[in-house]
């Protein structure tokens, strides 16, 4: 029973085929392409591929990416399920006041950081920060509660949004430096120390309510550009959304 996970953000569709649908499972095929290149995925990246017997994803694109994408998957007879937030998943407790409406990949991505410690025995607080588009850092106690997350722009935004609105700061991406001497590096450093302060905050706050400094793991396309500015000790983890959407669907094809 073969399994593809699909992780649909704000930029980009990646994806991975794994041998069943369960932790552990063995990563047969993967890739990544640009939400507007999703209409060749069926001719591209999945021709020849073989039909999987389960499907399940996380969108956040919107509606109209998700009919573009059930499109591509037309080539297979199999129906695509996707994950939506709910009180409770796998473990994990929601603590949003609406849990309807938190973020699929927010909701995706704190179920596989939770159990990856679980498989470790590790029983304590947890933060994880997803660095994209936009940027979240969510905060989990040790009993598997979703505590609150803040969201705040990505890299990109920032630099665009001053941009457009400042005069003069068309100018090329720069390098993080503690000192900028230059324009380029002081708009780079400053995007980069905005996301590592928000990080660190939001550290003392779980720290403050939990009695204890959380494990933090950090995700998402841009994470390596933000790891090497970092105050606090983290693991980078580059597909967290697909450990959780293993865990969700062990679940949930439970045979």
């Amino acid at each position: 029973m073969t399994f593809l996970a699909l992780d649909v953000g704000n930029t980009r569709l990646k994806w991975a085929q794994y041998d069943a649908p369960v932790v552990g499972a063995k990563l047969l095929a993967h890739g990544a392409v640009f939400l507007e290149n999703i209409d060749r995925l069926a001719e591209n990246d999945w021709q020849g591929m073989p039909e999987p017997s389960a499907i399940l994803g996380c969108v956040v694109a919107g509606d109209a990416i998700k009919r573009r994408l059930a499109e591509q998957m037309e080539i297979w007879e199999v129906l695509p399920r996707w994950v939506h937030s709910s009180p409770q998943e796998a473990g994990l407790t929601n603590g949003y006041d609406h849990p309807a409406r938190l973020g699929a990949d927010r909701w995706v991505a704190m179920i596989g950081a939770y159990h990856r410690l679980l498989a470790r025995g590790i029983h304590k607080p947890c933060l994880v920060v997803m660095v994209g588009t936009a940027v979240t850092v969510e905060a989990i106690d040790a009993s598997g509660k979703f505590l609150g997350g803040i969201i705040l722009p990505g890299h990109g935004i920032m630099l665009r949004a001053l941009e457009s609105g400042t005069a003069g700061l068309h100018v090329p991406t720069g390098e993080v430096r503690d000192f900028p001497t230059n324009t380029s590096d002081a708009l780079t450093s400053g995007g980069t120390f905005a996301i590592a302060g928000a990080v660190q905050r939001m550290v003392d706050n779980i720290t403050r309510h939990c009695g204890e400094a959380p494990e933090c793991i950090m995700t998402g396309g841009a994470g390596w550009k933000v790891a090497p500015s970092m105050t606090v000790r983290f693991e980078l983890v580059e597909g967290l959304i697909f450990d959780g959407l293993l865990e969700i669907a062990a679940r949930r094809f439970k045979s």
